[in-house]
C-alpha cells in the first residue's frame, strides 16, 4: 500500500462546498484584498487561540517579522531561538538586520532549553523566539521569569501548533505576540501562503497592521516605514472553513498519533515520541528516531511510504549561517538529533490500515 506523507486533497474535498460559493461571490464583487472575509477571519482565530487580537498577514516569514519588529526589536539587537527550527525563524530576525542568537535543544522533546537560553542572554538580547514545534508547545511558562528579569518580549512563532495548549493556554496566546503560518500542509493550511500575528495588546495588533499595510493606518498617511504583507479574502475564506473543523481535525491527529505509539510499542530501534502531562499536542509532524535513518528512509521510499525531514540540518550548520561563526559540536543535542529524526506520515483522514503499513514498512527497515 502506498501512503502519502500528507493528504491535502481529502482537506480540500470536505470543504469544498463551504468554500466554492462564497468564492464565486468574491469573485463577482471583486472583493480581494481585506474586506468583511479577512476582518471575520482575525475575529474568529483570535477567539479559537485565546487572543484579543489577530492580524491576517501574507505569510509565516512575515508574521514572525512583523511580530518581533512591533515588540521594538531592530537592527544589531540580539533575537534568542532556538537551533532546531526551520530557517524561516531566523531568516525573520536577519530581515530587521537583528542578530539570530543560537541556542540548544532539550533531548526529550527538541524544543527550546531554557537553562540554554538563560545562558545566552546579554546586554543585547531584545526578545527570545521559543517555537512550537511538531506541534507541541514550547515550555514559555519556563522561559516568563527569564523575561521578566531581563525585560526581553516572548515573541511565539506559532506556525507548527495551532490549537495546541500548555497549562496556561494555546499555543499564539502565551507570549507577548506570536506569530503562525497557514502554509498549507499547516494543521491549519490556506489554499496557498498566508499567515497571522495574535497578541492581547491593543498597541502592538496596530503596530502590526500598520507596518504590514505600508506603515499607514491612513491613506497615503505613512508613519513608518513598513512593507506589504496582507491576508488576502479568497484564503480568509479557506481558512474559516477549515477553522470550523480545526478542533476535530486535531483531535483526529491525536488519535492517529495513539495509535501510532501503540503500532510501534513492540518495534525494536523505534523511538517514539514522548506526550507531557498538562500538555495537548496537535500533531503536526509524528516524529520517530531511529539509527541509520537516511537507509530507513530510502527504504520506506521504496516501499511507497511518505516519509519526510524536519530538519536534516541544525540552522548552524547551513551555508546561510556559517557566517555566526558556529562550530560542529556545539549544539550537541540537536545535532545528534538532526541525523536520527524521522517524520512518518500525519494527517486528520489518515486511516488505520494506512498506519498499518507505515509500521510494518518501517519495522522492515529498521531491521
Amino acid at each position: 500500500m502506498k501512503v502519502p506523507f500528507l493528504d491535502l486533497a481529502a482537506q480540500s474535498a470536505e470543504i469544498a462546498d463551504d468554500v466554492l460559493p462564497v468564492w464565486r461571490e468574491q469573485l463577482a464583487a471583486a472583493a480581494f484584498v481585506g474586506g468583511p472575509q479577512v476582518a471575520a477571519f482575525e475575529e474568529e482565530y483570535a477567539a479559537f487561540v485565546g487572543a484579543r487580537h489577530c492580524v491576517g498577514v501574507g505569510n509565516g516569514t512575515d508574521a514572525v517579522e512583523l511580530a518581533l519588529r512591533a515588540v521594538g526589536v531592530c537592527a544589531g539587537d540580539e533575537v534568542i531561538l532556538p537551533v532546531n527550527t526551520f530557517v524561516a525563524t531566523a531568516e525573520a530576525v536577519s530581515r530587521i538586520r537583528a542578530v539570530p542568537v543560537l541556542v540548544d535543544v532539550d533531548p526529550e522533546h527538541l524544543l527550546v532549553d531554557p537553562d540554554a537560553v538563560a545562558a545566552a542572554v546579554t546586554s543585547r538580547t531584545r526578545a527570545v523566539v521559543p517555537v512550537h514545534l511538531y506541534g507541541q508547545t514550547a515550555p514559555v511558562e519556563a522561559l516568563r521569569p527569564l523575561a521578566a528579569r531581563h525585560d526581553l518580549a516572548i515573541v511565539e512563532d506559532a506556525a507548527q501548533a495551532q490549537g495546541a495548549s500548555s497549562p496556561t493556554g494555546r499555543a499564539g496566546a502565551l507570549g507577548a505576540v506570536a506569530a503562525t503560518s497557514f502554509y498549507p500542509g499547516k494543521n491549519l493550511g490556506a489554499a496557498g501562503d498566508a499567515g497571522a500575528v495574535t497578541t492581547d495588546d491593543p498597541q502592538l495588533a496596530a503596530t502590526v497592521r500598520s507596518i504590514a499595510s505600508h506603515g499607514s493606518t491612513v491613506r497615503y498617511v505613512h508613519d513608518r516605514v513598513g512593507f506589504n504583507s496582507r491576508l488576502d479574502a479568497l484564503q480568509a475564506v479557506v481558512l474559516r472553513a477549515k477553522l470550523r473543523r480545526l478542533d476535530a481535525w486535531n483531535k483526529a491527529r491525536r488519535v492517529a498519533a495513539e495509535r501510532y505509539a501503540r503500532l510501534l510499542a513492540d518495534v525494536p530501534g523505534v523511538r517514539v515520541p514522548a506526550v507531557r502531562a498538562g500538555y495537548e499536542d496537535v500533531w503536526h509532524l509524528y516524529v520517530v528516531q531511529v539509527d541509520d535513518r537516511d537507509r530507513v528512509l530510502d527504504d520506506l521510499h521504496a516501499a511507497g511510504i511518505g516519509a519526510a525531514l524536519h530538519y536534516p540540518t541544525p540552522l548552524h550548520l547551513t551555508d546561510a549561517y556559517a557566517r555566526l561563526g558556529h562550530r560542529a559540536g556545539q549544539f550537541p543535542v540537536a545535532e545528534r538529533a538532526a541525523g536520527r529524526i524521522l517524520s512518518l506520515p500525519m494527517f486528520p483522514h489518515l486511516t488505520e490500515v494506512q498506519q498499518e503499513a507505515v509500521v510494518a514498512a518501517l519495522s522492515r527497515a529498521v531491521r
